[in-house]
């Protein structure tokens, strides 16, 4: 049973994490995070190595031209979003690379960075904010590679993520909300993100928070939803939810537009 007593079905087989993401996490886990251990360990993984270097010295970061290394890369951007970018593609890599999830994981991205800056913003847990950001549609990954002459169709005709979830739900017997927390949970992500990622349908719809700790995550996940879909209800959806998690909404406020500006000002160079 799911946190809302919903009976699922989760006998999927779910990706390994990679065992370079398996150090990493060790490191990231220490009370004195090493900066060069990570670093190094980035530069010694070839794929995590590339996708971090594509990554920061796109217009996204800001930083185009002036990082030459990994290690450069960790002092500019710090620990969170590098090891946020190894991530990323070792979760990417676990999967089949069709067009059918190219939009997946470019949400994912942009998502990923949005919560882990608006946290930073807010003097709140940045990991677990980024990484559920970037989880939170991965459950269309695992139900994907699962059934893809199933899912493909589903993917392509769903009119929302609330109509793709009815659907998955009928073929599966559970929704990518559910898939997606377990494999956050196989991960070894926070209990804060696996809830995130959850609930995040139910919490974009009803914009009503569920009875879990760290709910501020849940609340960054609808404000980079609405970011992405309807910023002009931006203000609206954090005056709504900021009481529901105990947070001061001038606060929230003047954090969420502060960040909203700056990635605004990045995509627009991309």
């Amino acid at each position: 049973m799911t946190e809302d007593n919903r009976p699922v079905n989760l006998d999927f087989d779910l990706p390994a994490q990679p065992q370079s993401l398996v150090r990493l996490a060790a490191l990231l886990r220490e009370d004195d995070v090493n900066l060069n251990a990570v670093g190094a360990l980035i530069e010694s993984d070839m794929s995590f190595a590339a996708a971090v270097m594509k990554a920061v010295n796109s217009p996204l970061y800001g930083l185009k031209g002036r990082v030459q290394s990994v290690q450069q890369a960790v002092t500019y951007l710090g620990v969170r979003e590098i090891s946020a970018i190894a991530y990323e593609t070792g979760l990417q890599a676990a999967f089949p690379q069709v067009p059918q999830l190219v939009a997946v994981w470019e949400r994912a991205s942009i998502r990923g960075l949005l919560m882990g800056r608006l946290a930073q913003a807010l003097s709140m847990e940045a990991w677990s904010a980024h990484t559920a950001g970037l989880f939170e549609e991965s459950g269309k990954a695992v139900l994907y590679k699962h059934a893809p002459e199933k899912y493909a169709p589903m993917l392509a005709s769903a009119r929302d993520d609330v109509h793709l979830v009815e659907m998955e739900r009928a073929a599966f017997g559970c929704g990518h909300d559910d898939v997606g927390a377990n494999l956050c949970e196989a991960w070894g992500l926070t209990p804060a993100a696996v809830a995130s990622v959850r609930h995040h349908i139910a919490i974009h719809t009803s914009m009503r928070l569920p009875r879990v700790s760290h709910r501020y995550i849940c609340v960054l996940s609808a404000l980079a939803q609405t970011i992405t879909t309807a910023p002009s209800q931006l203000d609206e959806v954090a005056m709504k939810l900021a009481p529901q998690a105990m947070l001061d909404q001038t606060s929230l406020l003047r954090g969420l537009h502060r960040v909203k500006d700056k990635i605004d000002e990045a995509l627009a160079n991309a």
